[in-house]
């Protein structure tokens, strides 16, 4: 008897008996799979080209059942034997040396998998599309990291079609048919312990998100979340192990979309339900929590950057909190820029770039009014405390001279003449009234000219020169986000902090972040501890 009839009777064997784990253990696509599967591959190869052979054989051991089922069998159907012959088609066709034949292969199969999973007999599928669906997107990742196959990929697809999809977004097409399937088994509610096919319902989400954030299409996961807020039992009711991957990206989700609060949440969650000796684990999530919490205002302890998981992180983290404590966009744009490649590749870049510059405008305001603050000598004295807008706006105009590559004297030169002094500069510091500009502001200009900066690093736009009214906007800016509590006098050119009297100038003008944040006022309703896509009961 051949090696192909053998494995049809007993894949024959196993839907009659619904031995789903059974047809799992038997249905392997992996190149690492037994010889025997090799062996069948090479009869497949030497008898059963002809794909109209193949349908006959496959109808003949796979038989139609005209009789009654009793309760715990099955019998071959239509889409199951459709996916048995693609199965055998992947063995006789598949090339492992080939990666990019490979996947087209596999993704045939898994298609012809989640159409037989979907048929109202097709729960006995459950295990083997499991497998197959982490196969695929193992294969999927692989390729991700070939940039060489997926060049090629691109130039096969036809000319200026820009609807091409990519393999990773393909693969999560397919996967995702499965999870719907899951989705819609009502053997149990979403209150209540799932079981039937509702039990992996967070297995295959967390196959297709990874395989979206691989392809850097996380919008796509929009409809996946609103189906599990929707329909999905409760997150608690699954596997820490589905819990924390799901969680985890979850919170990317709302990291890439801007919502840092919901992703604080999840990451945080995930990353307290993750053990500690899980150390690699624990480091991928706070690769993104902690750059979360610094965009809300909440910067790492020194016991959590103590810790094993932390340490990878400190280096990268621990100069961009420095940075924003003190409002220093010339270090701030030094370690971004060093290690650009890093927080690109965790998509991170853009984000911490253009979110975290209120923080760093914050940080700059307080410390000018730190500086140039003169409390009055009566105590009875009504007078506001204010900030000298034209005190900030001499700082940003000396700090966007240093990202420009202006250096200031060094000691043997500092006493040169004011005539050698940055002229923007000391026209700048000469409109401040209250002061005249020190000598030691000056500034020399780089040998080769000023750097040419892109649109993000400057401190309003690239090159561009730092005006009044761009500082001024920037106050209202901070002002309307309450980092900055008060109000600009226009016409005098100041920002007056309310409730100076009360709290001190610096705890009332400038509140905690963190709490601000959390204050906030919105026009409609909006729990700051609700996460879409988390269900919790």
């Amino acid at each position: 008897m051949s090696l192909v009839t053998v494995f049809l009777a007993q894949l024959n064997k196993q839907i009659r008996h619904q031995e789903g784990d059974n047809l799992a253990a038997w249905l392997q696509v992996a190149p690492e799979a037994g010889g025997q599967y090799h062996q069948l591959a090479a009869e497949l190869r030497s008898n059963y080209r002809d794909n109209d052979i193949l349908d006959k054989l496959i109808e003949k051991h796979l038989p139609d059942f005209n009789g009654t089922l009793q309760e715990g069998q099955g019998a071959p159907f239509s889409s199951f034997k459709a996916f048995v012959k693609d199965y055998l088609v992947f063995w006789r066709d598949v090339d492992y040396e080939d990666l990019l034949g490979a996947h087209e292969l596999l993704s045939t199969v898994v298609n012809s998998c989640a159409t037989a999973f979907a048929n109202p007999q097709g729960a006995v599928l459950l295990r083997t599309s499991m497998t197959l669906s982490e196969t695929l997107a193992r294969l999927t990742m692989m390729l991700n990291r070939r940039p060489d196959l997926l060049r090629r990929v691109k130039r096969e697809a036809a000319a200026g079609d820009d609807s091409q999809k990519s393999l990773a977004e393909k693969s999560a097409e397919t996967i995702q048919r499965i999870f719907k399937t899951c989705l819609q088994d009502r053997t149990t509610d979403r209150y209540t312990a799932p079981a039937g096919t509702k039990v992996a319902v967070y297995k295959f989400a967390n196959l297709v998100l990874k395989l979206l954030f691989a392809c850097r299409r996380t919008q796509l996961a929009t409809m996946l979340l609103t189906q599990i807020e929707s329909q999905a039992p409760l997150l608690s009711l699954y596997p820490a192990a589905q819990r924390v991957t799901f969680l985890y990206y979850l919170g990317r989700y709302w990291l890439s979309n801007n919502h840092f609060l919901r992703a604080a949440h999840c990451l945080q969650d995930a990353y307290l339900q993750t053990p500690p000796q899980f150390v690699s684990h624990r480091t991928k999530i706070l690769t993104y929590l902690i750059p979360c919490n610094l965009l809300l205002g909440r910067f790492p302890s020194a016991a959590l950057m103590a810790r094993p998981e932390s340490k990878p992180l400190a280096p990268i983290f621990l100069p961009l909190c420095a940075a924003v404590r003190a409002g220093n966009f010339v270090a701030f744009q030094t370690h971004l820029a060093a290690h650009e490649d890093w927080l690109f590749r965790r998509g991170l870049l853009l984000t911490l770039t253009h979110k975290l510059r209120p923080l760093l405008w914050r940080s700059l305001s307080r410390k000018t009014f730190i500086l140039t603050y003169s409390p009055p000598t009566d105590a009875s004295s009504r007078r506001a405390a204010t900030l000298d807008i034209s005190h900030l706006h001499a700082a940003a105009v000396y700090l966007q001279r240093r990202l420009e590559g202006w250096l200031p004297h060094t000691s043997t030169t500092s006493h040169r003449s004011a005539a050698t002094a940055n002229p923007l500069l000391m026209r700048a510091l000469k409109n401040n009234t209250q002061q005249p500009p020190p000598n030691d502001t000056t500034l020399t200009p780089p040998p080769g000219g000023p750097r040419k900066l892109r649109p993000n690093e400057g401190m309003v736009w690239g090159n561009a020169e730092v005006t009044f009214d761009d500082v001024e906007m920037m106050v209202a800016e901070l002002v309307q986000q309450g980092l900055m509590h008060g109000f600009i006098a226009h016409g005098q050119g100041r920002f007056a902090i309310i409730g100076a009297k009360a709290r001190g100038p610096v705890v009332a003008g400038w509140p905690n972040v963190w709490q601000a944040i959390r204050e906030r006022r919105y026009e409609g309703e909006f729990d700051p501890d609700e996460v879409p896509g988390w269900v919790r009961g």
